[in-house]
């Protein structure tokens, strides 16, 4: 099995959260890389976007990748979390990573997030998913962390009746959500990266207040 990861490190020395990002189908590492760097005080944490395993075509011809695919769905999940972990686990060898983590979701790879937080051996204190679903399979509980939940006013691929009924399942399972809506389509924007970068200011704000 091969991978591929980007990180940056923070910008100041010594232990630092990390931020682990999943890009959308068809996207790369390169994608999530730069989705994470632009949200504003991200430079106080470890940025790190993981590309899927499975390399696709896009309609327009260009090489990319994607977490899931109809052939053989439980093996790649597994698969997939399995990878997630070892990715995690060789930046805290590495790096001085503290225990506070948060996923990052775009698209497709909000279901990656979400499995990440739920499947994998690392718990989050946080999970950002951006224009796509919890997967319906997964029983959503604490593990998850703080969940910022958001979409694009006009995004017709994460409409807001299926927005609402993530934002539903959350609050049926006691599960603290901040659900934001900005105005845009299925794409970041300026308005996004302000969205997460005050909800990532917010909570670690919270943390620094707790004795």
């Amino acid at each position: 099995m091969r991978g591929k990861y980007l990180l940056r490190l923070p910008a100041h020395t010594g232990p630092a959260p990390l931020l682990a990002g999943f890009h959308g189908f068809g996207q790369t590492a390169e994608d999530e890389f730069r989705l994470l760097c632009a949200i504003p005080g991200s430079e106080s944490w470890f940025c790190c976007a993981i590309e899927a395993l499975h390399s696709v075509c896009t309609n327009a011809g260009n090489p990319g990748a994607s977490w899931m695919s109809s052939h053989d769905r439980e093996h790649q999940i597994e698969e997939n979390v399995h990878y997630v972990d070892g990715v995690i686990e060789r930046i805290k060898a590495l790096y001085e990573v503290n225990e506070r983590l948060c996923f990052h979701g775009y698209s497709q790879g909000a279901g990656m997030a979400a499995r990440a937080a739920l499947l994998g051996r690392h718990r989050s204190e946080w999970l950002m998913l951006l224009g796509g679903d919890i997967p319906p399979e997964l029983s959503v509980s604490d593990r998850m962390g703080r969940v910022h939940l958001a979409r694009g006013s006009r995004d017709r691929l994460y409409s807001r009746e299926r927005h609402e009924r993530d934002a539903a399942r959350l609050h049926e399972g006691a599960v603290p959500v901040v659900v934001s809506e900005f105005m845009g389509g299925h794409r970041v924007n300026e308005a996004y990266l302000k969205a997460a970068g005050e909800f990532l200011e917010g909570e670690l704000s919270a943390f620094r207040l707790v004795p």
